[in-house]
């Protein structure tokens, strides 16, 4: 049986929903770690709580069946975490309801409010039949969420009603139980607690493979970014680099991922997202919210490695994501039917409800400014890509699309968040600009 490892998940927003009140129909199992194994005398950074649901029974209300019933976990002590998320068994499955979470600050004793975790996280993914999408690990899994350090946790998940709105309540007679249809639950429903972990030691076997790296690659001007591209057009239209964090300087630890490296074969197109990860965090904190999303992406969703080929923090900071090189065409699970000849940037938060910090946003224009350069696509313009199949655009059609374009424009979903999608028309001319267009 395989073990279950989790990563990070997102928050949609910090409001409570209201929900019944729950009992829990069975004693919760206890808190025990589970790990996947690892070769002799090697150890992955970070850890993974991996506890199962059990079913949750509202009071004065009967389930129509067993999988429509509630699940959570009751409000318990574990090992500490900083990132929670649900997953299951079948990728292709959705989880038609609410995911709620609150959790314990470690060495504090306080407890959260009731935090909605986004369910809807099928449209990050590898596209169907890919290699990584085909290989039989990948699982369902909502969006991470970042809670800080904790030691206590509580979750409860409860299935859409299948119900019309306005189905009267009058109608039931006098006494008779309450009895509300619901949709059925995923199964294999766990949740994940993630700790980041601190980076591999000096000296480790993931360190030494990347002693040669550096943990930044510094911003270069216009002329040293021409000649680091080896450009020797009259007027190349390519922005400046910009300082960029890389995985040795955010901590990845390279023994997690799968060791092959996929590409593409150009990069037409940049998709920009929000983690949904909540805006909780400091930017001291980006390094460990980044290893905590990468344990989540590969030991808990069963992906390859991390799935966007960039991350930018609220202060602006530029991150590298999947391995394979920043300046090559990286091939990631970012945006589900658009991954080849694309690229994906993931600005860290939640920004449905929230503006995006400038910082952030003047990143994504400096960043694409020099990446798209290096392909010779222009930000201002559109471009055409082939669906590799989703919800908005069948296998094999052909669709239009701006050449910086937000996750929604390829694919039926609120990512990146209103907020920071109604940016992306002034990103778009701040990276034509820094091209020399």
């Amino acid at each position: 049986m395989r073990a279950y490892l989790a990563s990070a998940i997102g928050v949609a927003c910090t409001a409570a929903l209201v929900l019944p009140s729950l009992a829990v129909a069975s004693p919760a199992p206890p808190a025990t770690a589970v790990s996947a194994p690892a070769p002799a005398n090697e150890v992955l950074a970070g850890s993974t709580q991996s506890l199962p649901l059990a079913p949750l029974v509202p009071r004065g209300e009967r389930s129509a069946s067993p999988a429509a019933t509630p699940q959570g976990v009751a409000e318990r002590d574990v090992q500490p975490f900083s990132l929670v998320g649900v997953v299951w068994d079948d990728a292709g499955t959705e989880l038609d309801g609410t995911v709620q979470v609150r959790t314990r600050a470690a060495g504090k004793g306080t407890w959260s409010a009731w935090q909605q975790v986004e369910t809807h996280n099928s449209e990050h993914a590898a596209d169907p039949g890919t290699a990584e999408r085909d290989s039989g690990k990948v699982r369902g899994s909502t969006a991470p969420l970042w809670v800080g350090a904790s030691d206590g946790v509580e979750v409860r998940v409860q299935p859409a009603s299948t119900e019309p709105s306005e189905s009267p309540a009058q109608h039931r007679s006098a006494g008779q139980s309450e009895r509300v249809a619901r949709a059925p639950l995923p199964a294999g429903l766990r949740l994940e607690l993630v700790d980041p972990g601190a980076p591999p030691p000096a000296g480790s076997a993931a360190d030494a493979e990347l002693s040669s790296m550096a943990t930044e690659l510094p911003a270069l001007t216009r002329a040293e970014t021409e000649a680091d591209a080896g450009l020797v057009a009259a007027r190349p239209y390519i922005g400046p680099r910009p300082r960029i964090i890389t995985r040795k300087g955010w901590g990845a630890d390279e023994k997690m991922r799968e060791r092959k490296l996929g590409y593409t074969k150009t990069v037409k197109a940049a998709f920009v997202h929000h983690s949904a990860t909540g805006n909780n965090y400091t930017c001291k904190q980006a390094s460990s919210v980044l290893r905590s999303i990468y344990r989540y992406h590969v030991k808990s969703s069963g992906w390859r490695d991390f799935g966007y080929n960039f991350a930018v923090d609220k202060c602006g900071n530029i991150y590298e994501g999947r391995a394979g090189g920043v300046a090559k065409p990286v091939l990631a699970a970012h945006t589900l039917g658009f991954n080849t000849n694309s690229t994906g940037i993931a600005v860290l938060g939640s920004y449905a409800s929230s503006n995006p910090p400038a910082a952030a946003v003047s990143a994504v224009a400096r960043l694409t400014a020099w990446k798209l350069g290096l392909h010779g696509a222009n930000p201002r313009a559109k471009t055409t890509l082939k669906s590799g199949g989703g919800n908005l655009y069948k296998k094999g059609r052909k669709v239009s699309l701006h050449v910086i374009s937000g996750h929604r424009d390829g694919f039926a979903t609120e990512c990146p968040g209103i907020r920071l999608y109604n940016k992306l028309g002034s990103a778009r001319s701040t990276s034509a600009r820094l091209q020399g267009r």
